[in-house]
């Protein structure tokens, strides 16, 4: 965009923020009387942020997938298996944060094109997966159970296929492994093709072999803690939050 272009779009701002664009013009005349000639800013080269310093640092620290991924790390980093295997969660928070301090093989049905040491990449389905019978010590799977089997992802449309997900991550768990899940949980229901909510209680009658260790709850909105150890019966009371289960095999 040429630099007369870039005036015109910062006028237009003026009706919605003119304090804002007034600080930014004052700024940059400050910016340039302090610059040496190197560092001097020219006008096609500008780029405004103008809400970054209204913004609060706790924005990033909230919500279903930055709480989440930091209960699942936790939990991971207590456990310390040689080898972690994740089927699907956020690859740039949860397996990042694993992948830090211990060798993750993830999985999911998209491939994963990576260089990054100690993170290796198969592709594959919840419903079907590439493991033997009882092989996985550390395992994990978040906010993935309630997409499968909607199609959202180039994946079947099966209306059961959470049950056989659940029924997968179940067969491959080693007796005295660990298995985390993350899902939403309140009022059940399926919003198609987004997602699935479960009453938490689906999960745990899913996979009748494995104990289920611990329970915790992130509620609605934009949370900045989840509640540790509640009774199953407490999402009843949401809309839409997020379950956090840690399952053992017995020995």
């Amino acid at each position: 965009m040429s630099a007369l272009g870039k005036l015109i779009n910062l006028a237009g701002l003026f009706p919605r923020r003119p304090k804002d664009v007034t600080w930014f013009w004052k700024t940059y005349r400050q910016w340039q009387q302090a610059a040496p000639p190197e560092w001097q800013a020219r006008l096609e080269d500008l780029r405004p942020y103008l809400e970054d310093r209204h913004d609060s640092a706790a924005n990033a620290a909230q919500g279903h997938y930055f709480l989440q991924d930091l209960w699942a790390a936790q939990r991971v980093y207590r456990f310390k298996p040689d080898q972690h295997v994740d089927v699907g969660s956020r690859v740039d928070g949860f397996v990042a944060h694993v992948a830090s301090f211990c060798p993750v093989q993830y999985l999911d049905i998209r491939p994963l094109t990576t260089r990054v040491p100690g993170l290796t990449s198969l592709q594959g389905n919840l419903c079907q997966l590439p493991f033997p019978d009882k092989s996985v010590r550390s395992l994990s799977c978040l906010h993935v159970l309630e997409h499968v089997g909607l199609g959202r992802y180039g994946d079947p449309v099966e209306p059961q296929a959470w049950l056989k997900g659940l029924g997968e991550l179940q067969r491959v768990l080693v007796p005295g492994g660990q298995l985390l899940m993350g899902t939403p949980c309140g009022r059940p229901r399926v919003a198609f093709h987004a997602h699935r909510v479960f009453d938490p209680a689906q999960i745990v009658a899913a996979m009748p072999e494995l104990k289920l260790q611990e329970f915790s709850l992130i509620d609605d909105g934009l949370s900045i803690a989840w509640r540790e150890h509640v009774p199953l019966t407490a999402a009843r009371e949401l809309d839409f939050g997020c379950g956090l289960f840690v399952f053992t095999r017995p020995n």
